[in-house]
């Protein structure tokens, strides 16, 4: 509509795939209730597809700020041969809390609601990657993990 945005300033690549024949693939996952309100869900790139089955990194987010220990929590997946993809839980803790990580994995695989949301791992972080405006970078997160 007129409201949207040319597109991006000197990145026509980035244009080419964000503006579609008029409309703007945000890469936000959501949905619209009965009562016509928009629920934002998660973003497609964060999305981890796992035994054919899409996994929403926030739905297990949300699950794992709920543990005392935890100030921040990242999801994201890494490849495997069996799933495709696995969930990793990278967990930042509040100042002089402690926890062993096999203990808040099996924390965590006992609260989410299905199997395929299972954490095949913790990884205690002091701080995670973030861009310019302190947003997590995930994809630099998974980075590390598989390369070390």
């Amino acid at each position: 509509g007129p409201m949207m945005m040319p597109g991006y300033y000197k990145r026509p690549d980035l244009t080419k795939k964000t503006i579609v024949d008029g409309w703007l693939h945000s890469g936000d996952l959501g949905f619209i209730d009965e009562d016509g309100f928009l629920f934002l869900v998660d973003r497609v790139k964060d999305m981890i597809i796992s035994g054919g089955v899409n996994v929403y990194p926030k739905d297990i987010e949300e699950v794992i700020i709920q543990h005392p220990a935890v100030s921040e929590v990242a999801i994201f997946g890494i490849p495997d041969e069996k799933w495709g993809e696995i969930p990793i839980a990278a967990v930042i803790f509040h100042k002089e809390q402690n926890v062993v990580e096999e203990d808040l994995k099996t924390w965590i695989n006992q609260r989410v609601d299905a199997k395929f949301q299972r954490v095949a791992d913790v990884q205690v972080l002091e701080d995670f990657p973030r861009n310019i405006a302190g947003k997590t970078l995930k994809r630099e997160m998974r980075e590390i993990y598989v390369n070390n």
